[in-house]
């Protein structure tokens, strides 16, 4: 089976250049989610998770950003996930964000703990009711035998919580990917794209370096 070479449009949003960068990564990252944001750009929270087992077996899938602050990168998910299960026994996170629009990518390293109860309450809290209900009926990345029982576990849940709120699963909350590097990348003309990676020093102070493409 052969596979159609496609000819990419040149990359022609510009550079990154060292003068551009805030001092912190965290203010970087706002300042461009704040301009994908402006721009209206379609789903730009979707981030690709990768995590990996005790024996160093990866897997990837999307999650959504959720949070940004000094405590780290925000996502939520069910716990007894596959992704739960791998961060259980080896909470080594690795995350990226895309920006076709911008032609940027954020790529993210670092390890990850739960987020507290009270943060994960108010955000479940927050989502539209039937995430809520769906929350509960999924077991999450288990077997299962067929539509018709997710279909009957989301009427049983329904039921269950009929004209009342829906309360967090104990099972299901947030996490902070706490980032040792965060690396910037602008596309460039000739594929000469631009490479920044800050890095945390154990005093707490981050480093800047730029990276072949």
């Amino acid at each position: 089976m052969s596979i159609d070479v496609v000819v990419h449009s040149e990359f022609s949003k510009g550079k990154l250049l060292e003068s551009d960068l805030a001092d912190d990564p965290f203010t970087q990252i706002r300042r461009w989610i704040d301009e994908v944001t402006a721009a209206a750009v379609s789903e730009f929270q979707a981030m690709s998770l990768a995590t990996a087992t005790r024996a160093g077996v990866p897997s990837v899938r999307i999650v959504y950003l959720r949070g940004v602050d000094p405590r780290g990168i925000l996502f939520f998910t069910n716990y007894d996930s596959r992704k739960g299960d791998e961060l259980a026994e080896n909470p080594c996170a690795a995350a990226l964000l895309y920006w076709k629009e911008f032609e940027r990518q954020v790529r993210i390293e670092g390890m990850v703990t739960k987020a507290n109860e009270s943060d994960s309450d108010s955000y479940f809290a927050a989502r539209p009711r039937e995430s809520c209900i769906g929350a509960w009926a999924s077991l999450q990345s288990q077997p299962l035998a067929s539509r018709e029982v997710l279909e009957q576990r989301t009427a049983e849940v329904e039921a269950r919580f009929a004209g009342g709120p829906v309360p967090r699963p104990p099972n299901w909350g947030g996490y902070w990917l706490q980032p040792e590097s965060f690396e910037f990348w602008q596309g460039g003309a000739a594929r000469l794209h631009d490479r920044l990676i800050y890095r945390r020093q154990a005093d707490g102070r981050w480093t800047i370096e730029r990276l072949f493409p």
